[in-house]
Formats: structure tokens, C-alpha cells, sequence
């Protein structure tokens, strides 16, 4: 009887929720000095200003699992890693993946520094730099490939344009 027990205690145990953080995925998305392992290079391109935060994030590229709570995915086992750095920070930014594959791609300039994508203030952008409407894009057109080394990408950031978000008119 007590083996029986063992089995379904860790089981109740495995399920546990990870409480969600700002750190979640970060140790897997670092960077090493001189990285050559498989990553992407991210190039935000048409930044409305440098003030606040960028926060990079790569996602599995599936419907189920793009933009997905972080905490889930790695609940999960998913790929899920992350890098914020000042928006005052060279580019490109740096991002580690666990092979070479394909993934999705997020940026967040969180411009009031709350973590979260305002519509009003912050920009967004995804790699292969989908057009944004409402809701989020469609992962197969943010699907992005990264290689055995790292793999340059250049992501449109999108701010508030009348009712909804594009690329500034410069």
C-alpha cells in the first residue's frame, strides 16, 4: 500500500504550480562572453526613445504555446528563456535557445518599467515582424529559425498609432 501512496504523492508534488517571477527563464536565455552555441542576436529597430526597459523573450513556436504564462512552460518543460536590459543598452541583444530549431520571438519596450505591455506607452515587436492588429499574431507568422551560432534578427518595434499599433512614421 505504501508504494501506491509514493507514486501519486510525487505526482501531486510534479503538479505544483512554479510561482510566476521577473526571473523566470532568464538564467536560460544568458548569454555567454563571445556566445557561439545556438542564440539570437535581436536588433530592435525603430525604437520611439531609449527610456525604460527591453525584455526579450523566445517562445515555442506552436499556437498552444506562444506567449503562453512563463511559469506554465516551464512548469511544462517548454523552452522559455528571457533577457531585460536598459533600453539605454547596445544592440544586438543577446539571447540564448537550446538548439538550433525554430521559436517565437518577442520584445517589449516597457517604457514605465512595469513589466507589462501597455498599449498606450510601450512598443512591441516579433521576430519576422508580423503586422499587428488587436489581438496577438499568428505564431506562424512570428516562427523564426535560429541556428547552431547565433542568429542576427531585426524586430519592427510597434507603438500606439490612433487605435491600434504600428511601426513609427519617421
Amino acid at each position: 500500500m505504501r508504494a501506491l501512496l509514493l507514486p501519486a504523492g510525487l505526482l501531486l508534488v510534479a503538479a505544483t504550480p512554479i510561482p510566476s517571477t521577473p526571473d523566470l527563464g532568464k538564467a536560460e536565455g544568458q548569454c555567454r562572453a563571445n556566445e557561439s552555441g545556438p542564440a539570437f542576436l535581436v536588433n530592435p529597430v525603430g525604437m520611439k526613445d531609449r527610456t525604460g526597459n527591453l525584455k526579450i523573450e523566445v517562445y515555442p513556436a506552436t499556437k498552444k504555446d506562444f506567449l503562453e504564462d512563463d511559469n506554465i512552460l516551464v512548469m511544462e518543460g517548454k523552452t522559455f528563456s528571457r533577457v531585460e536590459v536598459p533600453a539605454s543598452s547596445s544592440t544586438p541583444i543577446c539571447i540564448r535557445v537550446p538548439r538550433a530549431g525554430t521559436y517565437a520571438v518577442s520584445v517589449l519596450h516597457d517604457r514605465d518599467k512595469n513589466r507589462k505591455f501597455g498599449w498606450k506607452i510601450d512598443g512591441i515587436g516579433f521576430s519576422s515582424n508580423p503586422k499587428l492588429g488587436w489581438g496577438k499574431p499568428n505564431v506562424k507568422h512570428v516562427a523564426t529559425r535560429a541556428g547552431s551560432s547565433p542568429t542576427s534578427i531585426d524586430v519592427v518595434m510597434n507603438y500606439r498609432s490612433g487605435l491600434g499599433v504600428a511601426p513609427l512614421k519617421r
